[in-house]
């Protein structure tokens, strides 16, 4: 089988694709408040998704990751999960969600083949939530996770963005509620992404990995993990239980040096670095060769000349991609 080797010889076996770049919320580091959406003529079919996760499958990658915006809010997403456990070379079919639709949702993926899930949560308390995510409902992701659980997945991971002086607060409650549901969690820390309005106070907010485990390290004694996930994180665990805590740092421990990942945007665009400009239109070769798959590969292979050795966040500078975390795939 081929492989996808950029030219740092990192092999890429890792894709997050998105479904939709709208989202039923509008958190705060992820999109402005009044957000535009991508015309439907913009965005890729279920078949073209199909097609384009079929070329990287047959390119050697094992793990694919459905995201957003949020991929629950497209109502054929559960359809595409089902396309996509197909595909023979796929060993791992995820996602991410908010968690807002997998009260209704969670069996239909699970029974269709969906591996894994990561939910994001970053606050108990249902007026923090609502002011992060603009217009969300605490209860109803509470409820969406149960219902995960209760649908038979077992490899649920909850994502918490923490923000300085919003949610530094509640990184133990956050931590106690996993230990009650037997969940995972990663801390991941912001990242400057896109144009906010109030994104110059982005350095003022900043709470590091090693504050979050600071925190945690009052309560419970962190002992180093040899699980991995093909992601970013990295883990640590406690004594008294079995579940995992992972730490996502894009500025204090980057993890350019074994990146095996790389995005395709609901709009065909194949990102090759969350932190570069640098990408690949992939809708126009499947629209205008839609039978043609060498070809679709191949633009795909050489396009890992062009993945970069790494990203360059810069906590004290305006941000240098312009395009929401929406737009871009997780």
């Amino acid at each position: 089988m081929s492989q996808l080797i950029d030219s740092f010889q990192r092999k890429v076996d890792y894709l997050r694709l998105s479904v939709t770049d709208r989202c039923d919320f509008r958190c705060v580091y992820c999109m402005s408040e009044d957000p535009t959406f991508l015309p439907k003529s913009h965005v890729l079919s279920l078949e073209e998704l199909s097609w384009i996760a079929q070329a990287f499958t047959e390119l050697g990658v094992k793990k694919i990751r459905l995201t957003g915006g949020e991929p629950l809010v497209r109502s054929d997403c559960d359809k595409l999960v089902k396309l996509l456990r197909k595909l023979p070379q796929l060993e791992e079919l995820s996602m991410t969600t908010n968690g807002s639709r997998l009260s209704k949702l969670a069996q239909p993926l699970f029974d269709n083949g969906l591996s894994r899930l990561n939910i994001s949560l970053d606050t108990l308390n249902p007026d923090v939530f609502a002011q992060l995510t603009r217009n969300g409902k605490l209860e109803r992701v509470i409820a969406g996770i149960d219902a995960a659980i209760a649908a038979g997945f077992r490899n649920i991971k909850i994502n918490a963005v923490i923000l300085r002086g919003r949610n530094d607060h509640e990184v133990l409650d956050l931590v106690e509620f996993c230990r009650q549901r037997q969940l995972d969690i990663a801390f991941i820390e912001e990242m400057p992404i896109g144009l906010m309005d109030d994104r110059h106070r982005h350095r003022h907010r900043h709470c590091s990995s090693d504050e979050v485990r600071n925190i945690i390290e009052t309560r419970y004694p962190l002992i180093a993990s040899s699980k991995r996930t093909g992601g970013p994180s990295r883990y640590v665990k406690m004594a008294d239980s079995t579940i995992r805590i992972g730490f996502i740092s894009p500025h204090s421990n980057d993890f350019c040096h074994e990146c095996n990942r790389v995005r395709v945007t609901v709009e065909g665009q194949l990102l090759l670095c969350l932190g570069n400009e640098n990408a690949i239109d992939l809708k126009s070769i499947v629209r205008q060769f839609p039978a043609d798959i060498e070809r679709l590969k191949q633009a795909i292979t050489d396009g890992m000349q062009y993945k970069p050795q790494s990203h360059h966040f810069n906590l004290n500078a305006a941000p240098q991609i312009l395009r929401f975390m929406n737009a871009t795939g997780g």
